[in-house]
């Protein structure tokens, strides 16, 4: 069942895979490409709140999201940044970081914070063709 946070992101069209209690969606603004969210549909809205099954599922979440950035993106690090300020439920943003700018299609995005943190108000504001073709990439390097 989606919640508040998962409907903010697009869900269910920006749905890359659902790990157990975890939902990988395309983040609509992408600081860099290839940015998700990791939300989790247990009805939480604090870390030590969600049950130990889904702390066990965020590691298979975890190992299969890194593989499939690191083919798509070829990041240097990635970043996940727990940021519950205006969305409550647990949820991380999946920043691949890298110097310079990666391209898909007709999109450039440039990783405007590499080396420092990453800048969340730059990147591409993806429109839904941009980001149907994302979801489908992500989903065909999926390996979970």
């Amino acid at each position: 069942m989606a919640n508040k946070t998962m409907e903010k992101f697009g869900y269910p069209r920006s749905l890359v895979a659902e790990v157990g209690a975890w939902s990988v969606l395309v983040r609509p603004k992408q600081p860099t490409l290839g940015s998700l969210v990791l939300v989790c549909r247990e009805e939480a809205t604090a870390f030590s709140d969600l049950s130990p099954q889904a702390f066990s599922d965020l590691g298979a979440a975890i190992g299969a999201i890194e593989p499939c950035l690191s083919a798509f993106v070829k990041y240097a690090r990635i970043n996940y940044l727990m940021l519950m300020m205006v969305d409550p439920d647990v949820h991380f943003h999946v920043i691949p970081r890298y110097d310079g700018s990666r391209s898909f299609r007709d999109l450039v995005v440039p990783d405007a914070g590499w080396p420092g943190p990453p800048d969340l108000s730059q990147g591409a504001d993806l429109d839904g063709a941009a980001s149907d073709a994302l979801v489908a990439e992500l989903k065909s390097c999926w390996t979970a």
